[in-house]
């Protein structure tokens, strides 16, 4: 009686484990990068990134909710930090960008990130939020 109950839940396990499986598939056909629906914008390989930036004596970061990126060099970086002054406070002060650009983790001599990016365009910049100021300052006031 019990090697029939054994069996009989294991059959039952391992078909619950098929149905599974087929959701997960239709799922994933549904966001291909080959979709139908996605736009000429989404095709062009660029990725969309919104965080902190910050550019501090020749090094850029920018921070997001899920990583941390070197950002190369470019006029489109120089751009970024122009328009960001006028959200600074002191020269060390974040502010937040929405930006696109290409992400790579080749080697680079200069930025030792492990993620990089390279700015290509820029969408919004806006003043960081004042109850997210984590910065600790060392001194005399």
């Amino acid at each position: 009686m019990k090697k029939a109950f054994v069996l009989i839940l294991s059959v039952a396990a391992l078909l619950s484990c098929k149905n599974d499986k087929k959701t997960t598939t239709n799922i994933e056909e549904t966001f291909t990068a080959d979709s139908p629906e996605k736009t000429a914008k989404q095709n062009d390989g660029l990725t969309l990134l919104k965080g902190d930036f910050i550019y501090f004596e020749g090094a850029a970061v920018l921070q997001t909710h899920a990583n941390i990126y070197g950002v190369f060099l470019t006029d489109k970086l120089y751009e970024l930090n122009k328009r960001a002054q006028e959200y600074k406070n002191e020269p060390t002060d974040m502010v937040q960008v929405e930006i696109r650009g290409k992400i790579t983790n080749k080697a680079d001599d200069k930025i030792l990130w492990d993620n990089k990016v390279e700015i290509v365009e820029i969408l919004n910049v806006k003043q960081a939020d004042p109850e997210d100021n984590n910065v600790v300052k060392l001194g005399q006031e």
